[in-house]
């Protein structure tokens, strides 16, 4: 009882730690507190993040803020359709000492860091954006052979804008499948944007203040992972990723109809973790079946393909994952 009602009280320190840093994000990523939570639940269920949306909406912004909130040792790289994995991992050097004996020096790049901004991800040729794979899922580069270990903690932000746009490359299902979770940014409302307009054309602009410690933000996740999860929330994570794969048995019409591939374990394994943090951020101490349907999107959507039917009848991934959500989620809370 004693251990329970410590971690009770551990679980909501936390709760208002995370409330405090959403208060000063938001003194510089003004409105949007959808997409403030979504990157917050990526760094505290200790994933990564992409979000999508067109330029000039404050991603790199938030990037930054998040940095100076978590206090992280974060670097920026902008992708371009020249960079080479090199300009991300680092390179050994050949070095000539005054005795004139050489030897090799490895130069480390900006991936090295706690926290990465990758800044339109998209841009770059496939080659370079593989880079990140071995990163993401193993927090180490292998370079001339030598594993080196990166920040601790390691967390990618990536930005992405929409494949529309002139000279992008879509991201491979094997590095989307990397990222926690996709966070698509929208335009702002016209209150938020007279908001920005005044807040950010000023003499002088507000600032973050730091409110976690790298530490701080490795006990937070350690925590999270300790938070209790209901069986019939599990069921539920369970019943909601398998029905998104159209040759499941149990796949419900309008993904059979739909759907060309859907998530694999990984999806499952991000809900598990982002529903948590999602009750966190509500002030709750445990998961509910609404925690499962908020997640459901930003969860599915990148690791989940309309048909191309399917996307002649102009049918939505969101419409698809929320259709199934609710289903699965109503007929729980019926159980």
């Amino acid at each position: 009882m004693a251990n329970n009602a410590d971690l009770v009280v551990q679980i909501e320190n936390l709760g208002a730690k995370l409330a405090e840093a959403r208060s000063s994000i938001s003194a510089r990523f003004i409105g949007q507190p959808r997409v403030v939570d979504l990157t917050l639940t990526a760094l505290i269920c200790g994933g990564h993040a992409v979000l999508i949306g067109l330029p000039g909406l404050g991603k790199t912004r938030l990037v930054d803020t998040l940095s100076t909130v978590m206090g992280l040792n974060g670097n920026r790289i902008q992708f371009t359709p020249d960079l080479m994995p090199a300009d991300i991992l680092g390179s050994e050097v050949l070095e000539t000492t005054n005795d004139g004996s050489r030897s090799f020096r490895f130069i480390e790049g900006p991936i090295f860091c706690q926290l990465l901004m990758a800044d339109e991800i998209n841009r770059a040729s496939p080659r370079t954006q593989s880079a990140l794979l071995q990163a993401m899922q193993e927090k180490e580069v292998t370079i001339a052979g030598e594993h080196r270990p990166l920040g601790v903690p390691f967390h990618v932000l990536a930005t992405q804008n929409p494949i529309e746009q002139e000279g992008t490359y879509p991201l491979p299902e094997a590095q989307l499948d990397r990222f926690l979770v996709q966070i698509d940014v929208p335009y702002p409302d016209r209150e938020t944007e007279k908001d920005i307009l005044i807040a950010t054309t000023g003499v002088e602009e507000a600032e973050a203040t730091a409110v976690f410690t790298a530490q701080e933000l490795l006990d937070a996740q350690t925590l999270l992972r300790r938070m209790p999860v209901g069986e019939n929330i599990v069921e539920m994570i369970l019943d909601l990723v398998r029905a998104c794969r159209p040759d499941d048995e149990n796949a419900p019409d309008i993904i059979r109809q739909n759907v060309s591939w859907g998530p694999g374990p990984r999806a499952a394994q991000a809900l598990m973790l982002t529903v948590r943090a999602q009750a966190l951020l509500e002030g709750r101490l445990a998961p509910s079946a609404e925690d499962v349907r908020a997640m459901a999107v930003p969860v599915l959507e990148h690791r989940m393909a309309l048909s191309f039917a399917a996307r002649a009848r102009g049918e939505s991934i969101h419409h698809v994952i929320n259709t199934v959500a609710d289903q699965i989620t109503t007929v729980a809370d019926a159980a």
